[in-house]
């Protein structure tokens, strides 16, 4: 410690104390943050801080577009990582020069609010179908808007700045009339069409799911082997199918090892969900997979199939499949290759052919088809194909035209009058398996088409709302055909909608992290047209008027005065227009060319995903306060959303402007427990916001955002909040010594950074270094970065070493002393940066650090921007400066020695020797007044290495130290031991306190 702050006895507090320039502060240690923030929240309210940033003009705009979170609960921690993040982007960006603009948003259609209404029906004893479905869409409604206010409080009470009196909503009025309008977009330019195929189907919710609604458990499923028997050989042609094998042409005689396939062969399939068999159309198999014909030898008793059977499979597979179907090593040979083309001429019949009471059910051909999905790293090579029940399985049907089935209702149960199968299901209402399966495994059994069966547990696709697992399931639905060249003329970066994806994401889309650019594209590369339609009630209708036109073939009704009157009418009664009485005919009659009795209204709702893909219409276009082109500069959301809001609203913006919404994306990772895990309920590991609010304060929340590497997970716990509470108590002092020792400060004491002594200089020379790392970080969006780049400034560069040394001036020093002077500017120049630069993380404590100095209802560290600093960089000082610190890093070390072995009380009662070998560095210690620095009474440098029980630091060559204590008395007043301590004038003190005092 280098001057007093309490003295050591009486006299000197009596005599001394008083002329000490001691820090003078209200700002309190304790932050007390949780009573004091909502203070700070009403005042900014009151200043209406928001629109005073708007009115400041000659500003570029800068537009963070929120990604709308779900209206149906309180906040969870993961909304507390998003929306802080958001705020700092803003208010950085703020700070910086633009006119930085945030609408926040919420997603209010959709299945869970609907949900909702729905157990509130029942609970009174009510099927919602019984209800009109007007009066059940107001229900959602007033559910969707309570739960609006109460986050939104959530959400202010984070300290989150932006428009919060006028919120975008999906539910609002214009924003269903620009969703439908939107939509209708997607009618003219042509991509909408309605098909049958399979998509993802929640039997609990019963509707068609988009990719973004689905995610992926563990799941334990049936596993079967089946025989599917060779009912036919083409052999006509027979040597052009054979094919070509390991690079050898069969396209002339036949093989001499080649033998007619047994009248008892069967073709081998495995699959994962048994209940898709009676839907099964075809078998694929792939041409460059090794095939082999293969006989049963000697079955064992517990084995399903029989000696003598014959069967077709991968070669890789052999050993593993015999073994699933309980045949010995010994029990089985193979007998010769089957080659592709041969393959090419098999049909089989469905195991169930023939069956007792099939009623013909299952009297069809089953082709085998080549298929490059097919692979030999699992089942057997063959894959078993039901068109209206798989991806994969779709594009081989439409490929090859194979029939599509209609077997399994919305409710995951079978159509009643399928033989033996009719009313099982699948799943229940509760998403738990019924009989479906087991019922398909035992007639497999019982007609003597089962290999094999067992088990397994894999990913498996589940509702993330229900938590159930889905089916695909094969029914009529809207799409977006993304590969089909728009009927639009727009000058886009490509024709189709995926081309336009793509090229946005390479050529107009920056990506924070790198990684996302790879992972949003991917996904649309390899993802299906757009499935827009579900059948549910809350929602946005898709408004649209269809006819069928041929059987299985259904025209759209391409009017722009019909889409006019229907906009019209949302904007005024908003979407429940559409499902009012009379509804075709107020939107149909009357026009030139239309019949309103040759359309049917399509009465399913838009997918919630295509509203929140839309919100840049009516959020950036249609607002004042959005963007002249209509274009974010930024969305960002977790990395879960590259296949939700960012992956929807660049197709949806592609059909509809041409291109991508935004101009950067930046994503967040999930938040975990300290250990790492998810946090459920059931673990009883989860973090309220509000908890931690009400412990620490929202700014200790949003400093545990600031010190996180957002890119990746993040952890929290309460260890962890302790932890960071414990970063900003050691902030916070940093910044009360600062206010503390400005007290007073006016510019007449300003000196100019010329003048200054070195040390000052070259915290200046840090300072505008900061000013770069800081404006480059947040331009980044590198928040942990800029954090701890300024918390290492305040914490070791100025408390540890500045602060430290500048004690002893700012308390001892006559007030117009140079040095003293020259330490309360640059303190100066430090509060206006600090207070600047850490606003956009620590929104109230630096509002209180601001207000401490500059106080009144008007003021506000929000208004400011961050100062601009001139270039103070002095490579060459600081280099002098890197070559002191790592001497006095030897000098403190030795001191912190003395100081244990209680040889010396402080550091002022020693004046070392300090040995220094190296010329340039020792030169830079005479430089400078080095027993100051290293807070000593004095110090002697020596050249030299130094004697050998010297003290010294590995990491520091060629320093060596040997404590010695200082001579003479001990000062009074600044408690350096000095021999010209006693003069007469003041015989208890320096003459540096002398003076000070005279």
């Amino acid at each position: 410690m280098c001057a007093q702050e309490t003295a050591p006895d009486a006299q000197d507090k009596t005599d001394y104390k008083a002329t000490l320039r001691l820090p003078q502060t209200d700002f309190p240690m304790r932050a007390g943050l949780p009573a004091r923030e909502p203070d700070w929240l009403a005042k900014w309210e009151a200043m209406d801080i928001y629109g005073r940033l708007r009115a400041k003009t000659g500003r570029p705009p800068f537009t963070l577009h929120d990604g709308p979170p779900y209206a149906n609960g309180h906040l969870h921690i993961g909304h507390a990582l998003n929306k802080t993040i958001k705020d700092m982007i803003v208010r950085s960006r703020q700070m910086m020069g633009h006119d930085s603009r945030y609408v926040p948003g919420w997603d209010c259609h959709g299945l869970p609010i609907e949900w909702k209404i729905e157990e509130q029906y029942r609970a009174k004893g009510l099927d919602k179908d019984d209800v009109p479905i007007n009066e059940l869409r107001a229900e959602c409604r007033k559910f969707a808007a309570e739960w609006v206010d109460i986050q939104r409080k959530e959400f202010k009470r984070l300290g989150v700045t932006g428009n919060w009196d006028d919120p975008y909503l999906t539910m609002d009025f214009r924003a269903e009339a620009v969703i439908a309008e939107e939509f209708m977009k997607f009618v003219m330019n042509g991509s909408l069409y309605q098909g049958s195929k399979p998509v993802m189907w929640s039997v609990v919710e019963k509707t068609a799911l988009a990719e973004a609604e689905v995610e992926y458990h563990e799941h334990k499923s049936h596993t079967i082997w089946v025989k599917f028997p060779v009912a036919e050989v083409a052999t006509e042609n027979f040597t052009n199918l054979l094919g070509e094998k390991d690079g050898t042409s069969f396209s002339g005689d036949i093989p001499d090892n080649y033998s007619p396939l047994p009248e008892n062969t069967s073709v081998l399939i495995w699959t994962t969900t048994p209940w898709t068999i009676p839907q099964n159309r075809a078998i694929c198999f792939n041409p460059s997979i090794s095939y082999g014909l293969y006989r049963v030898t000697n079955a064992t008793a517990d084995a399903k199939a029989t000696t003598g059977d014959y069967l077709l499979l991968a070669d890789p597979l052999a050993s593993e499949i015999f073994e699933k179907g309980k045949i010995l090593a010994d029990g089985w040979e193979r007998v010769r290759d089957v080659y592709p083309g041969e393959l090419k001429a098999i049909t089989c019949a469905h195991p169930f052919r023939g069956a007792e009471d099939a009623n013909s059910e299952w009297d069809f051909d089953v082709p085998l088809l080549p298929g490059d999905h097919v692979t030999d790293d699992a089942g057997t090579g063959f894959v078993h194909t039901a068109p209206s029940h798989g991806a994969d399985d779709y594009v081989i049907g439409q490929k090859h035209g194979l029939p599509m089935t209609h077997n399994v209702l919305e409710d995951g149960s079978f159509r009643e009058d399928i033989p033996f199968f009719g009313g099982q299901v699948i799943f229940d209402e509760k998403g738990k398996e019924a009989g479906a399966n087991v019922a398909v495994i035992r007639k497999l059994a019982e007609v003597g088409a089962l290999f094999a069966k067992g088990s397994m547990r894999h990913s498996y696709p589940h509702s993330w709302r229900s938590k159930a697992p889905l089916i695909f399931r094969n029914t009529p639905q809207w799409f977006a055909a993304i590969d089909k060249p728009l009927e639009d003329g727009m000058n886009a970066v490509g024709k189709t909608i995926r081309e336009r994806a793509l090229g946005s994401i390479d050529k107009l889309v920056a990506f924070t992290p790198a990684s996302g650019r790879n992972r949003l594209r991917s996904m649309i590369a390899a993802r299906p047209d757009w499935v827009l339609s579900r059948q549910r009630a809350w929602g946005v209708p898709m408004t649209c008027f269809k006819r069928e036109v041929a059987p299985g073939e259904v025209e759209v009704l391409k009017n722009a005065e019909v889409n006019a009157r229907i906009a019209a009418a949302f904007r005024e009664e908003g979407a429940d227009a559409w499902f009012k009485d009379g509804a075709k005919e107020r939107f149909l009659s009357g026009i030139e060319g239309v019949d309103p009795t040759e359309w049917e209204m399509v009465t399913d709702i838009l997918d919630v995903w295509f509203d929140s893909g839309s919100t840049h219409a009516f959020v950036l276009r249609d607002r004042e306060d959005g963007t002249e082109d209509g274009i974010a500069d930024v969305y960002m959301e977790g990395t879960d959303q590259h296949r939700g809001w960012f992956h929807s609203s660049l197709l949806q913006a592609c059909g509809t402007i041409g291109r991508a919404p935004y101009r950067a994306v930046v994503t967040h990772g999930f938040t975990l427990d300290g250990k790492g895990q998810k946090m459920s309920k059931s673990l009883g590991n989860t973090i309220v916001p509000e908890a931690v609010v009400k412990q620490y304060g929202a700014d200790i929340l949003r400093l545990w955002v600031a010190q996180s590497d957002y890119t990746a997970d993040q952890r929290i716990s309460p260890e962890i909040l302790k932890g960071v509470a414990d970063s900003y108590r050691r902030l916070r002092n940093s910044l009360r010594f600062i206010l503390g020792n400005l007290d007073g400060f006016s510019e007449v004491e300003r000196v100019d950074p010329a003048e200054m002594p070195e040390l000052e200089r070259w915290v200046l020379h840090r300072v505008a270094e900061l000013d770069r790392i800081v404006r480059g970080g947040y331009g980044d969006y590198a928040f942990s970065h800029v954090f701890q780049q300024l918390f290492q400034f305040c914490t070791v560069d100025l408390s540890t070493l500045y602060f430290d040394i500048r004690k002893d001036a700012l308390y001892c020093d006559a007030p117009d002393s140079l040095r003293r002077r020259a330490a309360r500017t640059v303190l100066d120049i430090l509060f206006h940066r600090l207070t600047a630069w850490l606003a956009p993380i620590l929104v109230f404590t630096m509002e209180e650090v601001w207000l401490e100095r500059f106080p009144g209802e008007e003021s506000s560290i929000h208004l400011q921007d961050f100062p601009e600093t001139p270039d103070w960089r002095d490579p060459s000082l600081a280099s002098r400066w890197e070559a002191i610190r790592r001497v006095r890093r030897v000098v403190t070390g030795a001191l912190e020695v003395e100081r244990r072995e209680k040889r010396i009380g402080a550091s002022l009662e020693a004046a070392p020797a300090v040995f220094v070998a190296d010329d340039a560095a020792r030169g830079h210690l005479h430089e400078v007044d080095f027993a100051d620095l290293c807070i000593t009474s004095g110090i002697r440098i020596e050249a030299g290495e130094g004697p050998a029980d010297a003290f010294r630091l590995d990491e520091v060559p060629g320093v060596a130290v040997v404590p010695a204590l200082a001579s003479g008395a001990k000062c009074a007043r600044c408690w350096k031991v000095l021999p010209e301590v006693g003069g007469a004038a003041h015989p208890d003190i320096c003459n540096r306190c002398a003076a000070a005092l005279a």
